[in-house]
């Protein structure tokens, strides 16, 4: 199948997608319409006070009995979330946990014990601060016996001058 093709198969299911989508969303709202005007008709509010009263009582017993419907649905929902949790904890005792690789990082002593113990510990792990300073000795080595043009240096300097005054 052709990139163009391939593109044109996406783009049709895509606004095939899209007008369905369209189409849930009026089904929805007019699903909604329908239960609204079936479980709450408009009250009525025409007539003296009595009346009134009569139907802020009817609105308020209404509106009671679904605060208790939906407390009740809360508690079926959360009792089925704890449950769903308890069922995939079995779940993954049943599989094994499975380790994932770990990765090599380089970190040195002090930032391990930093990231182990936290910002209130600070310890120093450097090694060397304990340690006494030594001065190394250095040997001598005979003069001549190597013949290391470097320890003739200013010999040659003053022989340089000499060629260059002339």
């Amino acid at each position: 199948m052709t990139s163009s093709r391939r593109h044109h198969l996406k783009s049709v299911m895509l606004s095939i997608a899209a007008t369905m989508i369209q189409q849930e969303v009026k089904d929805i709202a007019a699903a909604k319409v329908a239960y609204m005007s079936e479980n709450c008709p408009p009250p009525s509010t025409s007539g003296d006070q009595a009346a009134l009263m009569e139907t802020c009582k009817k609105l308020h017993s209404l509106l009671d009995k679904i605060d208790e419907d939906r407390y009740d649905l809360e508690i079926k929902v959360g009792k089925a979330d704890k449950e769903i949790e308890d069922l995939r904890i079995k779940v993954v005792d049943l599989a094994g946990v499975k380790k994932p690789a770990l990765k090599k990082v380089r970190m040195s002593a002090d930032a391990m014990l930093k990231a182990l113990l936290g910002s209130k510990h600070t310890v120093n792990m450097d090694l060397r601060a304990g340690l006494k300073q030594v001065k190394k000795e250095v040997k001598e080595e005979p003069a001549e016996a190597v013949g290391d043009w470097r320890k003739n240096i200013e010999d040659k300097a003053d022989r340089k001058k000499m060629f260059e005054t002339s």
